[in-house]
């Protein structure tokens, strides 16, 4: 018997007994402490680079170590948990994350910055796809509204980052960064009290020999693979985009309207706070109304309030990113949904694929748009970067699963 198809059994039987919701709010407090260590790394660039005296290109770096660490190990991980799961990993890698935070705290050189971001990048790693799974386990069949649950935590500590920072962090000066290992810590616990549960789940898939999960869509592998290839397309575009907001939208206010440091944090948070909101909202519409029309208007919906931003001024700058954070940001679960339904019994796998591109594309992002900026402008990457959602139009050439799936 295959383990990893009898974990996704476990997300099946869920629908009888119902949500559980203690530990889909488990898993989302988690994802929020995990995101707002994550998030704590670009809301202090600004300090980071007056006080190691870094260039654009040096911060673009660091974000890419974090993110290409993450995203080249999670479909590994998801890989090997489908089939070996790993019950408390999720806890072992939280570990990761605290011994970044504290090597940050204290290091002296770019080179320990960048091993730091590493071992917060390998903690994420671990994290996301397991978190995934564990979402999907405790579903009870709402995997939309499962998916956005557990996301949205993560997209309130995005948003708690930059709080974090302006008013811990900046006035406190590096060494304040330790601080949060305690949040890392109280990760580990929740964590732990999951992993209990997992294991328990897992045991009692195992006694009750569940048959392999067959895919319902009746679509053709190649049709699939070509729909996996388009969802990861407009991941692409989402998070290329999303990098120049969450690693240079606050040098883009201090540069244009000359706003201070702290301030800028604060519409950092406004950003992240709609982020937060479009995700919560996305997986359950993709559950009532369809997984395909909340991808189309989410990634091409955003092109008008994207190209207009860069020329806009102060107080609409900051209206269209709430409306930017809110539109955008409503697909990713309905997608990370949409194509654990087109491979069913690989929800690891692709969870660490989906999160993996996101993180990737953002590292990439981050260390393009980085270099770009020191050789143009920040405005001028923000112009370039208003018609990525335009990649939104593939979204055409996806399936429509609710016409096609078995009910």
């Amino acid at each position: 018997m295959n383990k990893h198809t009898t974990v996704e059994e476990s997300s099946a039987a869920g629908a009888a007994t119902g949500t559980v919701m203690a530990i889909l709010l488990a898993i989302s407090f988690s994802h929020m402490l995990n995101d707002t260590i994550q998030s704590l790394l670009p809301a202090i660039y600004p300090f980071l680079r007056d006080h190691f005296t870094l260039s654009y290109t040096q911060i673009g770096l660091i974000t890419f170590t974090f993110q290409v660490t993450a995203s080249l190990l999670q479909p590994m991980v998801g890989l090997y948990t489908d089939r070996h799961p790993k019950p408390f990993s999720l806890a072992i890698g939280m570990s990761c994350s605290l011994f970044g935070l504290l090597l940050l705290a204290f290091a002296s050189t770019f080179a320990e910055i960048l091993l730091a971001a590493a071992l917060v990048g390998l903690g994420s790693a671990v994290f996301h796809p397991e978190s995934s799974r564990v979402a999907r386990m405790a579903s009870g069949g709402r995997y939309g509204l499962a998916q956005s649950t557990f996301q949205v935590g993560g997209n309130i500590g995005t948003a708690l980052g930059p709080l974090a920072a302006a008013f811990i962090v900046i006035p406190g000066g590096q060494g304040s960064i330790a601080w949060f290992s305690l949040v890392a810590l109280l990760a580990i616990i929740v964590l732990s009290g999951v992993g209990r549960w997992y294991k328990q789940q897992f045991l009692l898939t195992l006694r009750a020999g569940k048959a392999k999960i067959a895919a319902s869509h009746g679509l053709s592998s190649r049709r699939v693979l070509t729909s996996i290839a388009i969802l990861l397309v407009l991941t692409f575009s989402k998070f290329f985009y999303m990098a120049s907001m969450t690693s240079y939208y606050t040098f883009f206010l201090i540069h244009k309207f000359g706003v201070s440091v702290q301030a800028s944090q604060l519409y950092l948070f406004v950003f992240l706070a709609a982020v937060a909101a479009g995700t919560f909202f996305g997986g359950p519409l993709g559950d009532r109304f369809g997984r395909k029309l909340v991808i189309w208007f989410s990634i091409l919906g955003v092109l008008p309030f994207t190209l207009v931003l860069p020329y806009a001024s102060l107080l609409w700058t900051g209206v269209l990113s709430v409306a930017i954070g809110v539109i955008l940001a409503s697909a990713f679960a309905t997608m990370v949904v949409f194509a654990q339904e087109l491979m069913p019994g690989r929800v690891g796998m692709i969870s660490g694929v989906f999160f993996g591109v996101a993180f990737g594309m953002g590292g990439i992002g981050a260390a393009v748009l980085g270099t770009l900026a020191d050789w143009t402008s920040i405005e001028f990457v923000f112009r370039v970067c208003a018609f990525l959602p335009a990649i939104g139009l593939l979204a055409v050439f996806l399936p429509n699963l609710s016409r096609v799936r078995v009910a």
